[in-house]
């Protein structure tokens, strides 16, 4: 409860649009994970580069290029320790994907932020299945406009 009470009070700090928790059980366990769409956001100025994505791609951990709905986006892997001073007690995974919007102007970027934390009783084969998961989600994404 103490994990999912910071992870709302961490998607309010981050200007999260959309929470997704789950809150049912699956086979008597809560899966520890949850998904963020954010706001979006005002692209940063390139540091030198005419492509501040690609200065992403470059420069954040664990970072690849990917395609959504044929925008080039950045996928970002973090493996992040326990923060007891956060109230977090347990290590966890951190994928983000942040894709330009097209034709935006002033240039805006979405956020989405899945995050897992890494239980003890069940292993790190099962955090990477949900982080397979949500990438498989992620390749479902496409561009709506009204």
């Amino acid at each position: 409860m103490k994990e999912l009470k910071e992870t709302v009070r961490q998607a309010r700090k981050s200007d999260g649009l959309t929470l997704y928790l789950p809150v049912e059980r699956i086979h008597g366990v809560i899966i520890p994970a949850s998904f963020i769409a954010s706001e979006p956001i005002d692209a940063p100025a390139g540091n030198g580069s005419e492509d501040p994505l690609n200065d992403l791609a470059h420069d954040a951990e664990g970072a690849s290029r990917r395609e959504l709905d044929g925008t080039v986006a950045v996928r970002t892997l973090q493996k992040l320790p326990p923060a007891p001073d956060n109230g977090v007690d347990m290590p966890s995974w951190r994928v983000q994907y942040i894709v330009p919007i097209p034709n935006s102007l002033p240039p805006k970027w979405l956020t989405f932020s899945f995050s897992a934390l890494i239980a003890v009783d069940m292993g790190i084969e099962f955090t990477e299945t949900l982080v397979d998961l949500f990438d498989a989600v992620m390749t479902t994404f496409r561009w709506s406009y009204a």
